[in-house]
């Protein structure tokens, strides 16, 4: 007997049109290794969801990005409906979206994090709110939504009120020189490490995701034995430490500029690593000889309430 599985896509926050490329591809995967799938394109009114979730599904594939999707908020929707869900509960999703806590919890655990501070968005356009480079980033945005890197002496602040439509707190944070990696975890175990090469400046969202702006990604990192094992030991403890369930990515800085000893930071824990045909999981899943039907399936499989 087939499992009745609802994949909630799209939504509404910045990362709509990547959310409904995941929920498509899942969407596929899933029907072709047999699930029956009802797909949802979730819209900014629960009053509308609530009736496409009956007749109820045995599982919810929660295929959303950003707002709503990500921070915990669909999670405590099924909660309420008793309706099992892939990927991190109520609690981990709201702290992984929220950077300030999410880095109290990694200093806490020993995960090392750049210096950060929150600061108003007045006290930036007024002037350098800590020693260059640094970068500035929304508190709960995803996808490097929003993340602006401040770097030379004389670069004005490269964003104005009418430029920044997220908050008026935001985070500054040390810019980390090196290189960008990011792991990939699955249950209790992190799968591989992966090195992202942006073409032009650094690795934002049209980096991610945009046809013109393609990445180079080397999976596995070319690193030292030593310190591949690093990036995973603390991808899974970053993992753990917000109380992750199912898969999640985590990315660092590596910092191997210097003549001492490489050091790995981490940036961000992310609930829902993206399913498109240029997302970082599936192409780490399939170098540990994951495919993507098996690792959808996995996580429908693994799919499960808080409560």
């Amino acid at each position: 007997m087939s499992t009745h599985v609802a994949v909630i896509m799209g939504g509404w926050s910045a990362e709509r049109e990547i959310s409904l490329i995941s929920g498509a591809n899942v969407t596929e995967s899933l029907r072709n290794t047999g699930h029956s799938v009802t797909a949802i394109d979730a819209a900014h009114d629960v009053g509308a969801l609530l009736p496409k979730l009956f007749p109820r599904p045995d599982v919810v594939f929660n295929a959303l990005h950003g707002h709503y999707g990500e921070d915990g908020c669909v999670q405590g929707l099924l909660e309420l409906m008793a309706l099992p869900y892939t990927h991190s509960g109520v609690l981990a999703s709201a702290l992984a979206m929220n950077k300030p806590m999410a880095n109290r919890l990694f200093t806490q655990a020993g995960i090392p994090c750049p210096e950060s501070k929150i600061v108003h968005r007045d006290e930036v356009l007024a002037g350098d709110v800590m020693k260059r480079p640094y970068v500035i980033k929304p508190l709960n945005e995803g996808s490097s939504v929003g993340v602006r890197i401040i770097t030379g002496n004389n670069e004005p602040i490269p964003f104005e009120h009418a430029s920044w439509p997220y908050s008026d707190v935001v985070m500054a944070e040390t810019y980390i020189p090196g290189r960008e990696l990011t792991v990939g975890v699955m249950g209790d175990k992190a799968l591989g490490v992966l090195e992202i090469r942006a073409g032009e400046g650094f690795y934002d969202y049209e980096a991610k995701y945009s046809d013109d702006h393609m990445a180079e990604h080397i999976v596995p990192a070319a690193l030292p034995k030593k310190d591949t094992k690093e990036a995973m030991r603390l991808a899974l403890l970053a993992h753990q430490t917000l109380g992750c369930r199912g898969v999640s990515r985590v990315d660092f800085r590596y910092d191997d500029t210097g003549k001492g000893k490489a050091r790995l930071f981490i940036l961000e824990v992310n609930t829902q690593p993206g399913m498109t045909p240029k997302s970082l999981l599936p192409e780490i899943a399939a170098e540990a000889g994951i495919s993507y039907d098996e690792l959808a399936q996995w996580m429908v499989e693994e799919a499960a309430c808080d409560s």
